[in-house]
């Protein structure tokens, strides 16, 4: 535990004073309409909106969550969400312009225009409680956990004192300001975050305990965590961290930020864009630097935590007040943070209930969107007034604060939750993707996949199946052919049931062609059907862009990646690697440019 100077509580009250001023002075507009509240009138420009993404994602349990992965699995663990940076570019490039297109209000809302009739309505209402409840409530608790434990070991702090603390300020912002309250206050909280993040990252590498990047590196603790590509000699690490997230979880994984075709808040943000331009700006701009520079800071503090916390027991040795049951590698990067001196302190502290407020605010905001447009108005009150909307949003938004508060305090580690997340939406990202692509997929086929990829997932996690199929050694299986089964039984089952299940009807799939334009072979027979019946459904100046925006996915990539490495080999100081990456990233940036424009001329 550590005392704070009174210059440390001077930059966490200036900090939450800012915010709640933000949140206060935008809320008078905020409340005007659920349009205002929900997308800011869609006015938004990219590179606020960029902002406002990087800085959700920057959240109190994400240093905790790449802390547990380093310690256990190196560096190279980080792949199991560095792949996802695939779907990210896939959304930049193909999809943000078709979600801008769409017009809807929530990517839920588009449920009732890809799709039809009951069966599309109870996916709405469904999803509105499934996503923006359950799986909203689960992610925030995540978010929430990762808070009690800095506040236990950094200031001695019980769970619920955390809970209280933390969560009143944002969930009062957040009620009052909407998504202009979220947005604007993002601009503020993702420059501390990240200041309070790198300036942590730098003091506690050079500690005289670790000795400077130098030593650090070269520490019998560290050495063989450096590598950023698995050992290749180990099939299990190989196929486990590198082969099935790059060759299969990006595309059939649902993970919320990173879901495939775009969703959530990622969607929220790219429908609240001034235009199909800025919607793409502001989702390249996040990629950015989601994937390339942000983590770096917190895996150099991972690595430092190998020389002076080497395992469990010196964790909780160190820190004898922490409860078994809230043990693990997650809380080495706040037993860090404990070193910080004066001054510095109170900025790393401000700096993560920063990422705390980014990240909660948002998911509150999101999440009550749904409850609001997809179940509220759809199943309760059609006739709602705009002034009603807005208050079922402003009490939604406290509900679900209450809800993840109270999960959190029976979590144990972040890493854990990750996991489960990340199985238990397996298999559902295809169809993600394929909607819009496909005129065959109809609301049975995300019904079914749904359903399926929950109970397959929740049988594989029965204990004696668990046991028996996947155990280290005795299992039948590799532990890592849990998600692969998945995977291939959802598909199967959601392929199925689309084959055996009436198509969509020929109005809804031209009313959903005419305002999207998707284009591709998979829409040619509704295209022609429309013709023979004299409907012009395709805009005849507008060319297909997928190809040209799959091949700038793939240069984006390449750009991303080469960033990533040269940044962390320079770091390293690996001087022949970090000079190769860094070409590689200007040559890969120069292609891409060149790609870019061409797609927007022709299409945009």
């Amino acid at each position: 535990m550590v005392s704070l100077s009174a210059l440390d509580y001077t930059f966490i009250i200036s900090f939450f004073s800012i915010v709640l001023f933000i949140g206060i002075y935008v809320s008078k507009k905020s409340g005007k309409n659920s349009t205002e509240f929900f997308l800011s009138g869609r006015t938004m420009p990219w590179w606020l909106l960029g902002l406002s993404m990087v800085a959700t994602t920057f959240s109190t349990d994400t240093p905790n969550l790449v802390t547990d992965i380093v310690r256990t699995h190196g560096v190279s663990g980080n792949w199991v969400w560095w792949a996802f940076l695939i779907t990210g570019l896939l959304t930049v490039f193909v999809y943000a312009k078709l979600w801008r297109k769409s017009n809807v209000k929530t990517d839920l809302e588009f449920y009732e225009l890809r799709y039809g009739g009951k069966p599309a309505s109870f996916l709405r209402k469904f999803r509105a409680v499934y996503l923006g409840v359950i799986f909203n409530v689960i992610t925030m608790s995540a978010v929430t956990l990762a808070a009690i434990k800095i506040g236990g070991i950094m200031l001695g702090l019980e769970p619920w004192q955390t809970v209280l603390s933390a969560g009143l300020i944002t969930v009062v912002f957040s009620a009052v300001g909407g998504f202009k309250g979220v947005v604007y206050t993002d601009f503020v909280l993702f420059f501390v975050a990240m200041a309070g993040a790198i300036w942590a990252a730098v003091y506690l590498v050079n500690l005289p305990e670790v000795g400077g990047i130098e030593a650090l590196l070269a520490h019998e603790n560290v050495a063989d965590k450096l590598s950023i590509l698995p050992d290749f000699n180990d099939t299990e690490a190989l196929i486990t961290l590198l082969i099935i997230p790059l060759a299969v979880q990006w595309w059939s994984s649902w993970y919320p930020g990173a879901e495939p075709g775009g969703g959530g808040y990622i969607a929220q943000r790219m429908l609240a864009a001034k235009d199909a331009n800025h919607a793409i700006g502001a989702t390249f701009f996040f990629n950015i630097m989601h994937y390339a520079l942000r983590p770096w800071p917190w895996i150099l503090v991972a690595l430092a935590s190998l020389v002076l916390f080497p395992d469990l027991a010196s964790i909780q040795e160190a820190f004898p007040g922490v409860s078994e049951d809230k043990l693990g590698h997650d809380l080495a990067y706040s037993a860090m943070l404990t070193k910080l001196p004066s001054g510095l302190l109170g900025i790393v502290l401000a700096s993560l209930v920063a990422a705390y407020m980014s990240t909660i605010s948002t998911q509150l905001n999101w999440g009550s969107s749904y409850i609001v447009f997809d179940f509220y108005k759809q199943q309760i009150n059609p006739e709602a007034s705009e002034k009603r909307l807005v208050a079922v949003g402003r009490i939604s938004t406290v509900a679900l604060m209450v809800l993840s508060a109270a999960l959190a305090l029976l979590l144990q580690n972040a890493l854990q939750l990750f996991n489960l997340l990340l199985v238990f939406g397996a298999g559902t990202g295809l169809i993600f993707i394929l909607r819009w692509f496909w005129w065959r997929i109809n609301a049975w086929s995300e019904i079914s996949a749904m359903f399926a990829s929950g109970i397959v997932s929740l049988v594989l996690t029965i204990p004696t199946v668990d046991a028996y199929l996947f155990n280290v050694e005795t299992g039948v299986l590799p532990s890592w052919a849990k998600f692969l089964i998945v995977v291939g039984v959802t598909t199967a089952i959601w392929l199925i049931a689309t084959f055996i299940t009436k198509p969509e009807s020929e109005e809804v799939l031209e009313n959903f062609y005419k305002k999207t334009q998707p284009g591709g072979p998979g829409w040619k027979s509704v295209v022609e059907k429309a013709t023979s019946k004299n409907i012009e459904i395709k805009d005849k100046q507008e060319g297909w862009s997928v190809p040209s925006g799959i091949i700038a996915m793939l240069l984006g990539c390449v750009l991303i990646y080469s960033c990533m490495f040269s940044t962390g080999y320079w770091i390293y100081g690996e001087k022949t690697l970090a000079i190769s990456t860094t070409i590689s990233a200007i040559v890969s940036a120069y292609l891409l440019i060149k790609t870019w424009t061409k797609i927007k001329t022709t299409v945009l």
